[in-house]
């Protein structure tokens, strides 16, 4: 609301399987069996659709089995057409990929200036940010490139087509790796509420973050209590309502609780948003709570956040950074270092494969590609420093040039 009230063309895209955007709207989407749902206009300027992830794999299964299917019978005993759509629905991370795509396409269009993506919560909203990398780093292993381009001017007709069929997947997918890596374009909101026990899996969603290279924007603290008049001091204690007590305290645990999370999260806005009373449907009420945000932070352009600075996105990245720490030749130590405010150091992993150093934290696991100077390199060791983790390595004896400055 806030970015259509600026003069921004917007698009509201719903990632959640619950399809709730509608009910929150107080909008019917048209839900046509066997049909991806299209794009509503809601409000001059604002655009909103709800990303069925069965219906576009439904789609875009069809054009696959046209494609590979030889119209006659089928090779090596496979047969595409065999398969159910909705079977493919069980294959780890095929929905959220689909729907990623189809995010990435919208972006890439020039219809809209802003694109707001409603996720489902944080365990599976880091899942999707994850199918990216994961389908990559399989399809790099089990089929490399050089392997796929062979395929591609071989004799075996379905295979080099399958091949080139991989080849586009592969490159919606790099495009959408890209796109939630690149800072400049794309970031998130954690929205929370004013609890204790949601203090913890907030700073694990923020260090999840980092550590998958998303740049969080903001805290949005919903349903916070607005301030109230206070008791009478001249008054006994025990003559106010109950009622009243209980409101008191409550909004007092809500502003420690927020307090709290403001120490544990510096330099990431937390913003308010006050309890409305009647729950928020509707274009009307959603337009009155952004109003109400708005005025949280004092200002009145919605992309405040946003920058503009190279050095403000490159520090803030999350990309590793590999730096020479001392010696030379064979005695040289390197340094890998990059953002990781971890909030249970006990969860902290780190593994080697190939070429590949995998970091694992609250949770979450990255696979982060090495540099070419540490791919001849091991880990001499790894340390946590102020939020951020350092794995230091010492060159391969049988790996290491000879004749680069070893003494």
């Amino acid at each position: 609301m806030s970015y259509a009230r600026s003069g921004r063309r917007v698009l509201v895209a719903s990632l959640d399987q619950a399809h709730s955007l509608g009910d929150a709207l107080g909008f019917r989407f048209p839900h046509d069996p066997g049909t991806v749902t299209g794009i509503a206009t809601v409000l001059p300027g604002l655009d909103v659709i709800e990303v069925d992830s069965l219906a576009l794999l439904e789609d875009r299964f069809r054009d696959v089995v046209r494609v590979l299917s030889p119209g006659t019978g089928h090779d090596h005993g496979i047969d595409l057409a065999a398969l159910d759509p909705a079977e493919l629905t069980g294959l780890p991370g095929v929905q959220e990929l689909l729907m990623l795509v189809e995010i990435t396409q919208f972006a890439n269009e020039d219809d809209w200036d802003v694109i707001v993506i409603d996720c489902p919560p944080s365990a599976d909203m880091l899942r999707i940010i994850t199918a990216p990398d994961t389908l990559l780093g399989y399809l790099e292993r089990v089929w490399p490139p050089h392997a796929r381009a062979m395929s591609t001017v071989g004799t075996d007709l379905r295979r080099a087509v399958l091949a080139a069929t991989v080849e586009r997947i592969v490159k919606a997918v790099t495009e959408v790796r890209d796109l939630l890596a690149d800072h400049r374009r794309t970031g998130a909101r954690l929205i929370t509420v004013a609890e204790r026990v949601t203090l913890a899996e907030s700073e694990r969603v923020r260090s999840a973050a980092t550590l998958l290279g998303l740049r969080l924007d903001a805290v949005v603290v919903n349903k916070v209590l607005p301030p109230t008049t206070p008791l009478d001091p001249a008054a006994p204690l025990d003559s106010a309502h109950p009622a009243v007590h209980w409101y008191l305290n409550r909004r007092a645990e809500q502003l420690a609780a927020i307090a709290e999370l403001e120490r544990a999260m510096p330099g990431i806005p937390v913003l308010i948003a006050q309890h409305t009373g009647p729950e928020p449907i509707g274009l009307t009420s959603l337009a009155a709570l952004s109003y109400a945000v708005d005025s949280d932070r004092n200002t009145g352009d919605p992309a405040f956040m946003l920058s503009d600075s190279p050095t403000e996105v490159d520090a803030s990245s999350g990309e590793p950074m590999v730096r020479w720490e001392s010696g030379s030749g064979l005695h040289a130590i390197y340094t890998l270092r990059m953002p990781l405010p971890v909030v249970d150091a006990a969860t902290l992993r780190l593994g080697r494969v190939e070429d590949d150093l995998i970091v694992g934290a609250d949770g979450v696991r990255r696979r982060v590609r090495l540099a070419p100077v540490l791919r001849r390199c091991t880990v001499d060791g790894a340390e946590l420093d102020g939020g951020q983790l350092v794995v230091r390595f010492r060159p391969d004896p049988d790996l290491w040039p000879e004749g680069s400055g070893d003494e």
